[in-house]
C-alpha cells in the first residue's frame, strides 16, 4: 500500500482504557511513524492523555462517543444498543473507508458480532475465524479458530487453512507456511468425518502452503507446523490450556527459587537466563488476535493487557494492512474456487 495508513482505535475498550490505549498508540507511533489515528471514546478523558504525547496528538483525531460496550455485555445487547459506542463507531470507520483497520481490547463477543454485521465476510468465506500467534520451540506459529466457531464442517476448516497461511505470510513473513489439522492422532483414519474430508481437500490444493496432515496437541508447542487449524471449541481449549500451563510452571519456578538460601543464590546466578525466558514467553509479545475472513481488518487485543501489549496489537494490524492481507485471501480463494472471484458472495469449497 502507498500513503499513510489510518488506524481506528476503540479507546474505551479494555480493563485499563483509555490510558492503556493512548500509551500503546504512542509506542506504536515510534515503531511505525507513517500512521494516523482515529480515537473513539470519551474526549474529556482522551484529550488530556494526548497532551502528554504531543507527537501522537498531532497525528490523532478524537471522535467523541457517548457510549462504550461493557466487558460483560451480551453481544445481542451490544448490537442493539451500541450504535453510538466507541467500538461500533471505530468499526464503522473501517466500513466507511475512513480507516484501514480497527483495533479494540473490548468485549470479544460484541466485537465479533459488530464486525461481522458491519464489515461482512470476504467472498468465499462462510464464517470468520479468530487467529493469533504464539511461541514454539521453532519460533512462532499461528492457530485458528480460537473460539468464534464451536462447530465446523470441512468447508470451514479448508477456508481456515487458506486464511491462516495468508496470516502467517503477512505477520510472520513465511513464503510457504506449513499447515496441520489438529486431531486426536496423526493417522489418516483418525478423527471425525469433517476433519478427514478437509484433510483430503488440503492434500490436493495448489496454493502457497504445504499441508503436513494431522497433528496432535503436543505438536503445537514443538512447532511442527506454522499454522494449526481446528474448530473454535478445540482451539479455545488448547489455547487456554497452554496459557494455564505456562502460568503453572512460572509459579512453580517462583516458589522453588524461594524455597531455600541456595535456591535464591541459584536464581541470582541464572537471572539473565530467566529474563530471556520471560521475554520469550511474554504474552504481551503475542497480543493481537485477528478476525480473519471479514471485508475489513479487525484486530482484538487482550482486555487485560498494558500499553506494550496494545502496541503489539496495533503492529499486527499494521502488518496485515501493509501486506495486503485481505487481497491475498481473496486471490487465493478465487484460485480455490473460481466462483469466489470478484463480484461473488459466499460459496462452498
Amino acid at each position: 500500500m502507498s500513503g499513510r495508513l489510518t488506524i481506528a482505535l476503540d479507546a474505551m475498550g479494555g480493563d485499563h482504557a483509555p490510558d492503556m490505549v493512548v500509551a500503546g498508540a504512542e509506542l506504536a507511533r515510534v515503531r511505525h511513524p507513517g500512521v494516523d489515528y482515529l480515537l473513539f471514546g470519551d474526549e474529556q478523558r482522551i484529550v488530556p492523555l494526548l497532551a502528554n504525547h504531543p507527537a501522537l496528538r498531532d497525528i490523532t483525531t478524537v471522535i467523541h462517543t457517548p457510549d462504550f460496550v461493557a466487558a460483560d455485555a451480551k453481544p445481542s445487547v451490544a448490537l442493539r444498543g451500541g450504535r453510538n459506542s466507541s467500538m461500533r463507531r471505530a468499526i464503522d470507520a473501517v466500513h466507511d473507508g475512513r480507516a484501514g483497520v480497527v483495533v479494540s481490547a473490548g468485549n470479544t463477543g460484541a466485537l465479533m458480532a459488530m464486525a461481522k454485521i458491519v464489515l461482512k465476510t470476504l467472498p468465499g468465506i462462510d464464517r470468520p475465524a479468530i487467529a493469533s500467534f504464539f511461541p514454539t520451540l521453532r519460533g512462532e506459529s499461528v492457530m485458528l479458530d480460537l473460539g468464534a466457531n464451536l462447530e465446523c464442517d470441512a468447508d470451514n476448516l479448508v477456508q481456515f487453512a487458506v486464511m491462516g497461511a495468508a496470516f502467517a505470510r503477512s505477520v510472520l513473513g513465511l513464503e510457504q507456511p506449513t499447515v496441520g489439522l489438529l486431531n486426536v492422532g496423526s493417522e489418516e483414519q483418525k478423527g471425525h468425518e469433517p476433519i478427514r474430508e478437509a484433510a483430503a481437500r488440503l492434500r490436493v490444493l495448489d496454493l502457497p502452503l504445504r499441508f503436513e496432515g494431522f497433528i496432535e496437541g503436543n505438536d503445537i508447542g514443538a512447532g511442527k507446523v506454522d499454522v494449526v487449524v481446528t474448530d473454535g471449541f478445540t482451539g479455545n481449549v488448547a489455547l487456554k490450556t497452554a496459557e494455564g500451563t505456562a502460568k503453572f510452571f512460572s509459579e512453580l519456578l517462583r516458589r522453588t527459587f524461594q524455597s531455600s538460601f541456595l535456591a535464591r543464590v541459584g536464581y541470582v546466578l541464572a537471572r539473565s537466563a530467566f529474563a530471556k525466558l520471560k521475554a520469550r514467553t511474554d504474552p504481551r509479545r503475542y497480543n493481537g488476535a485477528m478476525f480473519l475472513g471479514l471485508r475489513g481488518i479487525c484486530v482484538k487485543s487482550h482486555g487485560g493487557t498494558d500499553a506494550v501489549g496494545f502496541a503489539n496489537a496495533i503492529c499486527v494490524a499494521y502488518d496485515l494492512a501493509v501486506q495486503g492481507f485481505n487481497d491475498r485471501v481473496k486471490e487465493e480463494m478465487s484460485h480455490l474456487h473460481p466462483a469466489s472471484g470478484p463480484g461473488s458472495e459466499t460459496v462452498t469449497v
